[in-house]
């Protein structure tokens, strides 16, 4: 068997454990997930009195978006806290494969337990503001992005800080998310400082990526946007692996 077909086995067994894992809970995690995008839908829009096209736009995008960085910053630290704690990760760490297969692994079980949430999340949009959508097929590797950059940065966390610290620092990460971060309103609302902040930082173009490719409107160029969302997925997979080492 070759180095790559085994990888994908690996990967492929870890994604089916995690399944079976979260059977039971699977019909509740999906709910939160909807309720997620639907409280950002709806609760966001009692805030703004007049929705405007352009606030709409980023309602729509921004609720899934949201969800998909959530995942990666607090969900997944929070597991591998938890694995951590009760003796998963020792156990994965003793087994022969990738360092990074059961981030991945569980990265794609979140994903998928989200997708329900943002068709149903984008669906309500288009209905509720009347928001015109052009998915493009770019909006594959833009998820795809998003979801493993995020990710891979809270793994690291995870793995690298104590497991109660790592569980607080991702809770505090998901009010800052939610409320500070151009996300569902524009970066311009910010002020100057914040601006300057998230200038350097993946937040902002990681759902400009996503909001781009669901509307084709890019508040900056396409190429930059990728190309800084890829520059922190691989220090984010960098650091997660490193992270990964230490712990075998």
């Amino acid at each position: 068997m070759t180095g790559g077909i085994r990888a994908w086995r690996i990967y492929v067994l870890l994604f089916r454990w995690q399944l079976l894992r979260q059977r039971a809970f699977l019909p509740l995690l999906v709910m939160i997930q909807v309720a997620l995008g639907v409280g950002v839908i709806y609760g966001f829009s009692f805030l703004v009195p007049h929705v405007t096209p352009t606030v709409a736009l980023f309602f729509a995008t921004g609720a899934p978006t949201l969800s998909i960085i959530l995942i990666g910053l607090t969900v997944v630290p929070q597991e591998t806290a938890q694995s951590r704690t009760d003796g998963r990760q020792t156990y994965l760490a003793a087994l022969p494969v990738p360092r990074l297969a059961p981030m991945l692994a569980e990265v794609s079980f979140w994903l998928l337990v989200q997708l329900p949430g943002t068709v149903i999340t984008l669906t309500l949009a288009a209905l509720h503001f009347d928001v015109h959508l052009h998915v493009s097929p770019f909006i594959v590797p833009a998820v795809g992005l998003v979801a493993l950059t995020s990710a891979a940065v809270g793994y690291a966390l995870a793995v690298l800080m104590p497991p109660t610290v790592a569980s607080q620092i991702a809770s505090f990460l998901s009010i800052v998310l939610l409320l500070f971060s151009p996300i569902s309103f524009p970066l311009d609302r910010l002020p100057t400082v914040l601006q300057d902040i998230h200038r350097g930082l993946p937040v902002t173009y990681m759902a400009d990526v996503v909001r781009g490719s669901l509307s084709g409107r890019y508040d900056v160029n396409k190429g930059l946007a990728f190309g800084v969302v890829s520059a922190y997925c691989v220090v984010g997979l960098t650091l997660a692996a490193r992270a990964a080492s230490r712990r075998r």
